[in-house]
Order: structure tokens, then sequence, then C-alpha cells
């Protein structure tokens, strides 16, 4: 052995050795010296060899532990080969320095180094046959060892010559994963003859076949994995089935022991039935029969997702045969299903909300740009297209990529793009594994683990280059994920173009079939319509459709993440076709990138906006106008429609100016709720919408008085011989009306001095009666229902009032619930001087000086609770109810109101007609904790946003969730959910009103 450098110099071989890339020259030089390696420190050759692998010191280490554990004779075969034959260099060496596992294997059983020799050409690959015969030979030469050990010892001693072949380049990604699946496929053939040999009753009691699943399935096994079996059995001959199945059950149950079970050599890898149908609660072995009556009842969708890869692996072949034949058709019906994509995106949702935080930018396998991307896109496709396709139906990932691409569902670019990256990220998984053997799919984080990683890819770092490997490892890894990740988020949607826009001659596409395919794979409910729709609008060679096909690419990704893409699609051709010969429209939409995603955003949300745009098509232009969503004043509002109404010459065509206008403004509202433009704040944007909507119905009904007195003037040739003024009440009052509100109202007038009383009451009848049927009339503008049934005596009582009437009428006969709906009584329209009369008129009524007495109390309570038993819908959720279910918006309101009745007489504060205004006058002053008008708040604004966002998704009013699932689904996105998380909202709308209840069960029944 040579002297060791002097402490503090560093000797010349040390040198040479660092920058052959050894992390620790001095062990090295000592190993090479020792007579083990018969003084191998002066070979070049083995120490340029050594160099280029992963970690030379592993490797070094390794040779000298193999060395030391052979006997002299075998010794020096070994090192004379090692010299001599550059292939046995390389693959030891290589496998020595990628593999600790594989290095202290040899060093077990050191004579396992001549399988490293057992395939010399290169283009000469083992087959499932030659993995079979050597797990066999290591059966038949076991001695005393134990079948499960001989097993895995035959195991490893394969493994090192697929390792060897990998490592060295002999074999590609897709046949090192081909060969480790066959491999696992003989080991449970071996693994099935033990223990058949061990209880051969069971054996000749049944057929037994294992269908291998996942990776296996596919031949594209990782080093490390779970291997996935389903098991099929049968009878044999003429024995009973129960019996059958239970010698089936114990031979699957030792084969499986067999490969999983740790050992002295350690587990082959866990063999993992849960994929059978109902998984771990299920038998482990059914009949095909049985697997046919699951699979036709009760599977889900990932079920038929992961029957894709199945194959036949071990047992009886013809058992295994008849098992895919009886279940491929349904695998390739499985896109038929309802709901079939929303089901695999939410799995694929579970499995990335499944990745712990700090795991994130490490995962080759689940993360954002990693190998599932590749996958989910791949199986997605294949899924859809393979229905009619049948050479997509591939259970291997690159192969089924390359027939997508063969086929024109992927560009070829594309499809190369992400092959490279899947084989990049699949060899950088199995380097990670092969180390330690060890499943597992995250990038480690030492640096020494990095440099041995870097120091393996081909391609990625060359010794004699002197580059660092981790930081080439680093930009490869970052720039594959990052290509991943585009295309699995682009993949859909530029190949669909390709089809319907007709682009220059001699550019492939997809045919039209696979772009209708593709259309339901992006979610779209009836694709044939959709494309009939892209072709219209991008087809040709105008401008106009040179325009389409720049924004449409875009445009489908915006709708195809809505809860309803079809409509979003109809409805862009709508307003299209309507607006695309105006110049402006095409251009603002190209060149202002916000507005084409307003516009698509707003016209796949729901029905009521798209309704109210395709009216009027040109308020698309509101869009791109950076104050163009912002709610317009009560005062401009009112203005704008009484300048209208002056200009009509009828009645009728005054009210049709005022609709008009509502409309826009409803619009305006609408969309800058749609896209959140109202507030940040759920809270603020609910009365921002609010107030919008009220000021709007105030001017239409001011426009609409107007109109109407004019009318009934040029009729009747005289002034109207009363003033009139209307009182908003309810939600009208409270500036909290929704999208879908009537307008309640009560209507008060005053004749004018010298005026009979029934002259002037006939003439203000007659003027309120036509404001009401102009409004409702059947028109293209949304009606506005007018709701006067809260004034006294009901619908029985007289539709308008003078003031004296009111005041006669309360004073002798006015109950408590008036004096409750009263409080929301504010003046919006005609004569605002009487409207101030009817206030100070009302104002003892509803702020009483002497509060509520008991008698009142009870009866308030007695009302709600009657309200509560009689009013809710039948067959209506009172869970789910906004309006009077258990928390929703009665609770909290009639609790709000019987404060404002017993304290509002001495509480300014409280003398308001807004819910949420009240409610925080009351905790100022004391009466309710501020916990407990957090969680009543909370309530109130999340109910009110459920009724504005059912009206927006439905186009018509509701106080339940919508029972259809695209519908619930845009109520969900409306309320910030992501997609598949509507039973989220659900359960969370349940909790917040459920809290709610329980207040208002403490504050307002006592």
């Amino acid at each position: 052995m040579p002297a060791a450098p002097r402490e503090g110099r560093v000797s010349r071989p040390e040198v040479r050795l660092a920058r052959r890339g050894f992390t620790d020259p001095a062990t090295a030089l000592r190993l090479l010296g020792e007579p083990a390696l018969g003084g191998l420190a002066g070979d070049t050759v083995l120490l340029d060899s050594l160099a280029a692998t992963a970690d030379p010191d592993l490797s070094l280490l390794g040779l000298s532990r193999l060395a030391e554990a052979l006997g002299a004779e075998e010794r020096r075969r070994l090192l004379d080969t090692l010299t001599t034959s550059k292939p046995l260099r390389d693959r030891l060496l290589g496998v020595l320095g990628a593999s600790a596992a594989l290095g202290d294997h040899l060093a077990r059983h050191p004579g396992d180094w001549h399988a490293l020799v057992t395939f010399e050409v290169r283009d000469m690959h083992p087959g499932p046959e030659d993995f079979l015969a050597a797990l066999r030979d290591a059966q038949r030469h076991r001695g005393t060892t134990d079948p499960a050990d001989a097993l895995r010892i035959g195991y490893r001693r394969c493994l090192l010559a697929i390792a060897a072949r990998d490592i060295t380049g002999s074999a590609d990604l897709v046949q090192t994963a081909a060969e480790l699946a066959d491999l696992a496929g003989a080991t449970l053939r071996t693994a099935l003859e033990i223990a058949a040999d061990e209880d051969p009753e069971a054996a000749r009691a049944c057929r037994l076949a294992v269908i291998g699943m996942g990776k296996c399935g596919g031949r594209e096994l990782n080093y490390v994995s779970d291997v996935d079996v389903i098991f099929v059995a049968e009878p044999a001959g003429d024995e009973d089935e129960q019996q059958a199945l239970k010698s089936a059950t114990r031979l699957a149950s030792r084969m499986m022991r067999l490969c999983s079970d740790t050992t002295g050599e350690g587990t082959i890898w866990p063999v993992d039935a849960n994929l059978r149908p109902e998984g771990r609660n299920g038998p482990l072995v059914r009949t095909l029969a049985s697997h046919l009556a699951y699979y036709q009842r009760w599977a889900k969708t990932w079920e038929f997702q992961a029957l894709l890869k199945a194959r036949p692996v071990a047992g009886d072949a013809d058992l295994g045969r008849d098992y895919l034949d009886a279940l491929t058709p349904m695998v390739w019906k499985a896109s038929e299903r309802e709901n079939f994509v929303s089901d695999v995106q939410q799995m694929r949702r579970r499995v990335v909300d499944s990745i712990p935080t700090g795991e994130v930018d490490r995962e080759l396998k689940l993360g954002p740009g990693g190998l599932r991307d590749v996958e989910f896109s791949v199986q997605l496709l294949q899924l859809v297209h393979g229905r009619t396709d049948p050479s997509l139906r591939s259970g291997n990932t690159l192969k089924a990529l390359a027939e997508l691409s063969a086929g024109g569902y992927v560009g070829r670019a594309d499809a190369a793009s992400l092959d490279d990256a899947y084989r990049f990220l699949r060899t950088l998984e199995h380097r990670i594994q092969l180390y330690r053997m060890r499943r597992t799919h995250l990038l480690p984080r030492d640096h020494a683990d990095l440099r041995r990683l870097g120091r393996s890819l081909a391609g990625i770092y060359d010794w004699e280059s002197r580059t660092d490997p981790v930081a080439e490892l680093d930009r490869a890894w970052k720039r594959h994920a990052m290509e991943v990740r585009r295309l699995h988020e682009k993949l859909f949607y530029r190949p669909l173009l390709d089809a319907v826009a007709r682009l220059a001659p001699g550019e492939t596409g997809l045919s039209p079939q696979a772009a209708r395919a593709r259309l339901e794979a992006l979610g779209y409910a009836d694709p044939a319509a959709a494309l009939r729709h892209l072709s219209a609008l991008a087809s040709g060679v105008s401008r106009k459709a040179a325009i389409q096909r720049t924004l449409l690419p875009v445009l489908l990704g915006w709708f195809a993440d809505s809860a309803d893409p079809d409509a979003g699609l109809l409805n862009f051709r709508r307003v299209s076709d309507a607006l695309g010969a105006t110049p402006w429209y095409l251009r603002l939409l190209r060149d202002e990138g916000a507005t084409a995603e307003y516009l698509a955003r707003v016209l796949s949300a729901g029905r009521l906006a798209p309704d109210l745009l395709l009216r009027a098509p040109e308020a698309v232009a509101m869009l791109g106008d950076p104050d163009g969503l912002v709610p317009r004043g009560r005062a401009a509002l009112q203005q704008e429609v009484l300048a209208a109404v002056g200009r009509a010459a009828t009645a009728a065509d005054g009210v049709a100016a005022a609709r008009s206008v509502r409309r826009r403004e409803l619009f305006r509202t609408a969309a800058a709720d749609l896209l959140g433009r109202l507030a940040d704040d759920p809270g603020a944007a609910v009365d921002t919408a609010g107030d919008a909507l009220s000021d709007l119905n105030a001017a239409t009904l001011s426009g609409a008085l107007q109109a109407a007195v004019d009318g009934w003037q040029r009729a009747a040739g005289e002034p109207l011989p009363t003033r009139i003024a209307v009182i908003a009440m309810g939600r009208f009052g409270g500036h909290e009306l929704g999208y879908g509100s009537d307008a309640d109202v009560l209507f008060v007038h005053d004749p004018l001095p010298g005026a009979g009383d029934a002259a002037a009451a006939d003439a203000a009848r007659a003027v309120c009666n036509e404001l009401r049927t102009l409004l409702a009339a059947p028109s293209t503008e949304p009606p506005l229902l007018v709701d006067a049934d809260l004034r006294p005596e009901g619908r029985q009582g007289p539709l308008v009032r003078t003031l004296a009437s009111y005041a006669a009428y309360y004073r002798r006969w006015s109950h408590a619930w008036e004096s409750q709906a009263l409080l929301r009584a504010e003046a919006v329209a005609g004569d605002m001087e009487l409207g101030e009369r009817f206030r100070e008129l009302i104002d003892p009524l509803r702020y009483p000086a002497s509060g509520v007495d008991d008698a009142d109390l009870r009866e308030i309570r007695r009302i709600k609770a009657r309200v509560e038993a009689e009013r809710l819908p039948r067959g209506a959720d009172p869970t789910t109810h906004t309006k009077i279910g258990r928390g929703g918006l009665a609770d909290v309101e009639w609790t709000v109101q019987l404060l404002q009745l017993q304290y509002a007489h001495g509480i300014p504060g409280l003398r308001t007609t807004r819910t949420r205004a009240a409610l925080a006058a009351a905790v100022e002053a004391g009466l309710v904790e501020g916990e407990d008008a957090a969680v009543l708040d909370a309530a109130w604004v999340l109910a009110t946003r459920v009724r504005n966002a059912v009206m927006l998704v439905r186009g018509r009013p509701g106080d339940s969730f919508p029972g259809d699932a695209r519908e619930l689904g845009g109520v969900a996105r409306y309320l910030g959910y992501g997609e598949g998380h509507a039973g989220t909202m659900v359960d969370d709308y349940r909790r917040t009103t459920r809290r709610a209840r329980a207040t208002v069960e403490r504050i307002f029944y006592g």
C-alpha cells in the first residue's frame, strides 16, 4: 500500500482522482492500492471508467467490497474481465456508482456479477420467458434457501442486468420500463407456482388469472413501485364455485406475501390489489361474472380509467384473455358516462390536493409539470378518441402518445416535446429509486444526492467537461417541468382550430369527428353544436375570420373553464353574429385582452347577463371602458330616464324607454358582479349590488310614473288632480334588492286643492294601474313586477290611498306586523314632499316610544313561526332555503327588525331601512354581542349572494340551490369555489346558517 501523503498536503494521484470526480481522493487511493483490487491505482482506463459513473467513490467502494467477498480464483477472473472487457467494466462500475442497494446485493451474493455479462450483444433484449427461466433456475438451485428468499435473490440478479443495460445506454427508457414490467410478471408467475406447489389441493380446485394494472399492466414499470393487480378465478372442472374462490384466495394471498413480505433478502415490492372492485372492502378474488356485474352497475369513472392498462400477467392465460375481452368494451364507453370529464378532473384534483405543501416543488410524479400531467392528458384523450379509433388503445403512455400524434389528435411538435420531457422525468425517477431501491418520486434536497443524479443522466453531464452536475440537473428539471405544464394546459385548445378554422391548404388537423370528441373532453355537452359554432366563426379568408381565429384558442379555454362551456360559445357566436360587421367589435376584443376575457367569462357564467346583452349587443363596449362597469347613481339614472320619457309620444313608449335603460344598467351591474368588480369584500359587493339595483328600480319607477301621468293627462286633456308618491317597501326600501326581486311598494296620493276626492282617487288608481301594467307587459326588455300587497288590507284594500286614509287606518287597525313592514319604507319616486310627509306619519308606528309590549312580541313570534311552518315550499330543504329556511334571510331580518321595534325610538342609529346597518348600530349600542352580529351578518350576506347567483346563473329567481349540476357549478363559481367543489359550497352554507339559527334562537325567541 502506498504511503499516505503528509498532513496538509495533497498528492498528485489524489489531484488526478479529484479531477475525475472523486470527492474523497485519499480513501479512493487507499482502496485502489489494496490487495483485493490488485493495485489498480495506476490503471488509467479503470480510473476513467470510474470517473464516468454517477458516483466514483460509491462505485469504487462497491467494487472493493465485491472483490473482497470473492474467493481468490473468482476475484482474479473478475479483475481480468474488468480490465479487458469494456462492456462488463461499464456495466459493473455503472451499477455500483448509481445504486448502493445493488452494491449491497453484490457484496452479499458476489457470484451474481456474472449476470452482467449475460447479454453481450447490444441489440439483444431479455423477454418475459428469459426472466421466468432465470427465476425458476434460482428456485431449482436454492439448496437450503427458503423459496421466498431464493425468489428475491433471483429477482435482484435479474434486476442487476436490467440496471446495467439502463445505465450504460444499452436499453432506453421504454425498453427498461418494459423489462421491469416483464420481470414483475415473471416474478408473479414464479410466486404463484411456489404457492401452488405448497398448496396443490387449492391449485387443483380453481383457475386463477392475475391481471396486471397500472404501470405493470402498461409495461412501463419503475424500479421500485407497487405492482397493482386484480385477481379473477373460476372453478376447475366440477368444483363448487365458493370452494374454488376460497382456494384461489389462498393462492393469491400466498403469492402476494411471497413478493411483499420482508425477509432477510428484503421485500421485492408490495403487491397491491386495491384497484379491485370495492377496493379493500371487496373480496380479494372474484369470478369473471362477479367482475362484470360490478363494472356494469357500480364502477366509478376512475375504475374504467384504471382498466385502460389492464393486462394478464400470470396464472391462467385463457381466463385472463376472457377477462379482457369482457371488460375492454366498457373501458371505451366510459367517456359516454354522465359527468365523465368532471369525474376525471375531480380525481386529478384530489391527487394534487394531497401533496404536502413542502413537497410540491420536488414532486416528479404528482406536482405541476410532473409525470401525472402527461399521463392524465394522454389517458383523457385516449378515453375520448379511443371509442372510435382502436389505434389509440395502448396501455403504454409513450406508445399512446405516439399514436395520438400519428392520428392528428396531438400536434407532432407537442407530442415530441411531451415525449422528451416524459422520458427525462421517468429516467430521473428511476435514478432516484435505484440508489436505495426505495419507492419515491421526490427530488432529493441533499447536494451529494443531486450531484449523483446529475452525473447519472446522459446528456446532462460529461465528467470531462467539468460542468456543475447539480446546476445542469436543476436547469433540465425546470425546463422539462415548465414544458409539460405548458403543453398540458394548451393541449386541448389549439388542435381544435386546425380542424374547424380551415387554415392554409396543406396544413393537417383533426378530423371533424376527432374535433367533436376533443370538445367533449373539454366539457362541452353538445360537441357537434360547438363544432358548428366554431366553423361558422372561424371559417373563410375574411379579416373577421382571421381575427376570430386569433381569439378563439384563448376564448375556448375560458369557456371550458366555466360551468357551462356550451352556453359561453353559443352566446359568443350570437354576439359575434350581431356585431361581427361592426368595425370596433373585433378590434376591441383583439386589442383589449381584458375585454375578451371579461366577455368570455360573462357569456359563460349564466343566463341572465347574456340574455340582457343579446337584446342590445352594443353594450359589449362598456366591458372595454375602464369605468364601464361602475354602477351609476340614482340621480344620473333618473335624469336619463326622465329625459327619455319626456321625448316619448305615448305612455307605452315612455315606459319602453325606461325599461331599455333598466336592461342596459342591469347588464352593467350583473357583469361587474360576475367579474368581481363591485367590491373585493363579499359583504361590500352585496351592498353595492343592492344599492345599484334599488337605484335602478327607483329611476325606472320615476320614469314609468311620469309616463303614466303624461298619458293620463293627454287622454283627459287636463292636469292630473292629485299628487302621487311611490313608497318602496321590503328589500326595495332596504336597498337590498337582488336580480330577481320584485318591487314592493305602497302608493300614496294627495288630491290637489279644489279637486274632488273621488275624481282624484280614480285618477290616482288609473295612473298606478297603468304604471304596473306597462312595466310588466310582454316585451324584449325584462319586466319589472310592481307588488303592492303590503298595503293596508292587502289585496282586498284599495291600490292607492290618501295620506289621511293611511293615517286613519294605522290609527285604528294597524297590527304589529304592519309596523314591522314599515321599518323598511322609503319614498323613491313621484312627489318626494308627499313621501316625506308619509315618513313623518309612519315613524311613530315603526319606532314606537314604548317599544314592543308582551302581546305584540308574542304576535310577532307567532307570525314568524307560522311563516316557517306554512310558507316553505313543498319539498324544499329548510337547511338550504335562503329566504325562510334555517338561518336564512328571514331569520336575520326578523331578528334585526325586532330590535328596531324595541329600541329604535331611543337609538337613532337603528332608524335605518338597511339590515346590515341596523345590525351594526345594534352592536354599537350594546344590544348584540359583536360575535353574534358577525354570525348573523355572514349568514345574511351568504344567503343574499346565493339568491343573486341563482338568478345570474339560471336567468330566473330561486330561493334554493339549483338541482341541475351545471347550474349548481355556476353558483359555486360565482361564490368563489373551484370546479368540482359545489358540495363543499352547500356544506359551508349549511354550517354558516346553522350557526346563525342558533343565534336567532337566543336573540329573537329569547
